[in-house]
């Protein structure tokens, strides 16, 4: 497959807190001044219930080589945001698959790197036992983890997880073991 780089500092949905765009601004501007706007996260799971994790590159813009979900981005001006969640998912892992809207999630964070994450989030669900091919410049490794041994890790070393994936297992807690079950 033959990846096709995002332009890095494509223009962002900017929203209010009620997730109404409000306008647009480029991707490093709105983490350097930790504007509100809208993103998605993908959980991704193969027959056995189990999670895709992917572990970002060392050299990405933050939170580098550190675990996370599926996927995650940023969907672009006048685009429906499932639609995009299926096209990052298909640029970084190299992946197709039904995705099912799950959840919202809010976060505000201070990252590594001078970026602050302000995101209002649409969490997806979706099933898929194709053999990723992930694009090396965004993913370092992959692993399948049960919901189990994803809760051990969050325990055991907390600091190895994207500040989202830890804010989803513990803020929404509920929601995403709810979304988990029915997705498998």
């Amino acid at each position: 497959m033959q990846f096709r780089r995002s332009v890095k500092d494509s223009p962002l949905i900017l929203v209010d807190e009620n997730n109404r765009a409000i306008g647009s601004e480029s991707k490093n501007a709105v983490h350097r001044k930790g504007m509100l706007h809208r993103a998605f996260s993908i959980f991704l799971l193969d027959r056995r219930g189990r999670l895709l994790m992917q572990r970002r590159q060392a050299d990405k813009y933050h939170s580098g080589s550190l675990w996370s979900n599926s996927c995650c981005g940023h969907p672009r001006w006048g685009r429906k945001t499932a639609a995009e969640a299926r096209r990052r998912l298909g640029e970084e892992l190299g992946l197709s698959a039904p995705l099912t809207f799950g959840f919202f999630a809010r976060y505000r964070a201070a990252l590594d790197k001078d970026v602050t994450e302000n995101e209002f989030v649409y969490i997806y669900f979706g099933k898929s036992d194709a053999v990723p091919n992930p694009d090396p410049e965004e993913v370092s490794e992959i692993k399948y983890v049960s919901v189990a041994e994803l809760e051990r890790l969050r325990a055991r070393a907390p600091q190895l997880l994207t500040y989202w994936l830890r804010e989803y297992l513990t803020v929404y807690s509920n929601e995403l073991k709810r979304c988990w079950r029915a997705a498998r």
